[in-house]
């Protein structure tokens, strides 16, 4: 498992997903694994808190050059994980979240608003992620968008029935024409708000009553028997679309781009139920430790165009900002499903986590499922 973990390490555009879930399908935890101990530094007095991948200097060129050195990075391998050590008394200047949870984080009192006078770039951020629900709060704003990506179905055009796919739709995953062939992401909450969305019954997925939950399982359960794994990391879902065991599944629009890259015949499907979409960016900690200067600095180096040229590029994730895309290629554009990046934008759902009790209730109600329960 070591020599696992090292590989995926190396392999370019392995991501902070992949990571986390690597480390659970070993049953490990971040804490379990030796932490190389790096040289005291002081470039801008800064701690940011984010996942596994992100802490490059390649993501702020121009914090560098200011500073002379990266800021300090801590590693979270959960933003679960990362909340609780916030509330528990970690301090830090920056974290990294993602929209959904930022609610919670604002209510356990971990974090405080921006001044977004002090971030040049705010305004030519897309529209769509400045203003998802539940990142500001009485006028204030607590989350600064930097990178996101979508969620939806990849599938082998050369071995799905076209006329499965003329009408787009995350129905595909419950096809028993294709039982044995297709995989889900191993989460929680979003196992139900697709299958919510193909029912036709429910808009509101987050306040699901227990009557309307039992309605679903169903449905569920019978989507288990088809699938031979709900999958775990990236590579393992690409390697099964590539190879042909799977010819469909729940896939992040950075796999599909892999794919595409390596010439396997896939598309990566707009359903008319809603393509997913979540975006994830900066939050200020309540009790910064260190400088305040240093913190704008470098969030206006993640958000400059050319970082998010790369981010594109290079690790084949969105950037919160509109200017980058005049900086890209149309073509890479195109391949990474962004053909008209607005469009796009403008049609992802972008909900927070369901509050409690739905949020508990929700993922007991599929871990029952995932544990065979009928």
């Amino acid at each position: 498992m070591k020599d696992r973990i090292i590989d995926a390490l190396r392999r370019p555009g392995f991501s902070r997903r992949d990571f986390n879930r690597l480390l659970g399908s070993a049953g490990l935890a971040m804490a379990a694994l030796p932490i190389v101990a790096r040289p005291a530094r002081t470039a801008g007095n800064l701690t940011v808190f984010t996942w596994s991948g992100y802490d490059i200097a390649e993501l702020c060129p121009k914090y560098v050059a200011k500073y002379g050195d990266v800021p300090d990075y801590a590693i979270f391998a959960s933003e679960e994980e990362a909340l609780q050590k916030m509330a528990g008394g970690y301090n830090v200047d920056l974290a990294h979240p993602c929209h959904y949870n930022i609610k919670r984080w604002k209510d356990g009192g971990v974090i405080q608003p921006f001044d977004t006078a002090r971030i040049p770039e705010y305004g030519n951020i897309w529209e769509r992620f400045r203003t998802i629900p539940a990142t500001s709060f009485d006028g204030q704003v607590y989350f600064i968008p930097w990178d996101a990506g979508t969620s939806s179905v990849v599938y082998r055009t050369d071995l799905v029935d076209p006329a499965d796919v003329a009408d787009p739709s995350w129905a595909l995953l419950f096809n028993e024409k294709y039982k044995g062939r297709l995989s889900m992401y191993d989460t929680d909450t979003t196992f139900i708000e697709i299958a919510a969305r193909i029912s036709g019954m429910y808009e509101d997925y987050q306040h699901l009553t227990d009557e309307q939950l039992a309605k679903l399982k169903p449905l569920l359960v019978k989507q288990k028997t088809l699938m031979p794994y709900f999958w775990s990391d990236q590579t393992q879902v690409e390697n099964g679309i590539a190879s042909g065991e799977l010819v469909a599944a729940y896939a992040w629009s950075g796999s599909y781009a892999t794919l595409k890259s390596q010439g396997v015949a896939v598309n990566y499907m707009t359903p008319k139920e809603g393509i997913l979409g979540y975006s994830c960016g900066l939050v200020r900690g309540a009790k910064p430790p260190g400088s305040e200067e240093a913190a704008y600095d470098f969030i206006n180096a993640l958000l400059d165009p050319e970082v998010g040229k790369y981010l594109i590029e290079a690790q084949g994730y969105y950037h919160s900002n509109s200017k980058t895309y005049d900086l890209i290629d149309k073509e890479k554009l195109a391949n990474l499903g962004l053909a008209d990046p607005a469009a796009t934008f403008g049609a992802l759902t972008l909900d927070p986590e369901p509050e409690e009790p739905y949020r508990s209730k929700y993922i007991q109600f599929i871990t029952e499922i995932k544990a065979g329960s009928s």
